[in-house]
């Protein structure tokens, strides 16, 4: 059976992708359980480029299709920040110290002024170095105070005002059809079906 690994030592983030990818002929691998331990510094200049260098990278390393994804967080407020840069705001820190690092610095700021969005570009690599690209967004608000229990990163602090909840009180077959990862996965998910025999 084919094997895709996900680029990514988060496994919150494998297991989503397993979900998703749960009606492939495919099995659905990580780094650790590959044995493959591998740093790619995340020097692009945009999610696209942050996922290709990781793709291509670990494509290479295990000789294995390779699926990569770069995501973010865009708050109106902050200019775009954190952005790129998500999953290093504040520098080494926990999931739950960097959103309350970013409820601090969003403190004084109103309701009506909060509004976010998730993003994610993914790359699906051959080790041959090809690349298909896809991308996916989710529009939001930041919450006041964090909130459920489910996903990582920014999850509980971010309310989607349609589901009326944060995306970490969401059940996870709702995100995993709903975000902006599911969004690019579901794209990336169609190119695996032409690549990979029924």
């Amino acid at each position: 059976m084919q094997r895709l690994l996900i680029a990514t030592s988060n496994p919150g983030k494998t297991k989503e992708y397993r979900e998703i990818f749960k009606e492939l002929t495919l099995t659905v691998t990580s780094p650790p359980e590959e044995g493959i331990s591998l740093f790619v510094e995340e020097c692009g200049r945009s999610y696209a480029e942050n996922a290709i260098l990781k793709a291509r990278a670990y494509a290479r390393a295990s000789g294995l299709l390779t699926l990569a994804d770069d995501s973010g967080l865009e708050v109106e407020a902050l200019g775009g920040a954190p952005g790129i840069f998500s999953s290093r705001y504040g520098g080494k820190a926990s999931d739950e110290d960097r959103y309350r690092l970013l409820l601090e610095r969003m403190r004084d700021i109103p309701q009506e002024k909060r509004q976010a969005r998730f993003v994610c570009f993914a790359a699906l690599a051959t080790p041959r170095g090809e690349v298909e690209i896809a991308e996916g967004y989710c529009p939001g608000v930041i919450a006041f105070a964090p909130r459920g229990k489910h996903g990582f990163g920014y999850d509980p602090v971010f309310y989607l005002p349609e589901q009326g909840c944060t995306m970490a009180e969401l059940e996870p077959e709702v995100k995993n059809r709903i975000s902006h990862r599911a969004q690019a996965a579901m794209q990336i998910k169609k190119v695996l079906q032409k690549k990979i025999p029924p």
